[in-house]
């Protein structure tokens, strides 16, 4: 599964967020400005050719969905990221957010306490 551009991104967090939608719907769901309704049509097209998008067709009107679920895109980039900048490290991850002070002590409480949860299964 291929990285998505900005637009594309935006395109298909709208789509998740609606969970089906005409172009004129998903580029109201998109942040302001809006871009042109040719230009949302575009990538939505663009998404439809890479699988992220399907459509029922209603006379000359599309209803466009996802055919990729948001939780599997975010697991296919997260494991991405992982790879590509922490050399596969889960732990080389997680220790970059700690030195730089981005995760604290209450959510690493948390994150041990469902590593341990998962661990009892």
């Amino acid at each position: 599964m291929e990285r998505l551009t900005k637009a594309e991104e935006q395109v298909m967090q709208a789509l998740w967020k609606l969970g089906k939608g005409f172009a004129k719907e998903v580029r109201a769901a998109l942040p302001r400005p809006h871009p042109a309704i040719t230009t949302v049509s575009t990538v939505i097209r663009i998404l439809e050719q890479k699988g992220f998008v399907g459509h029922t067709a209603f006379g000359k009107s599309h209803l466009y969905h996802p055919v990729i679920a948001r939780e599997q895109y975010r697991a296919r980039m997260m494991d991405k990221v992982v790879k590509d900048y922490f050399d596969g490290s889960l732990h080389g991850l997680v220790s970059a957010f700690v030195e730089r002070n981005k995760v604290d002590v209450r959510e690493l409480d948390n994150i041990l306490k469902l590593l341990n949860a998962r661990k009892q299964r």
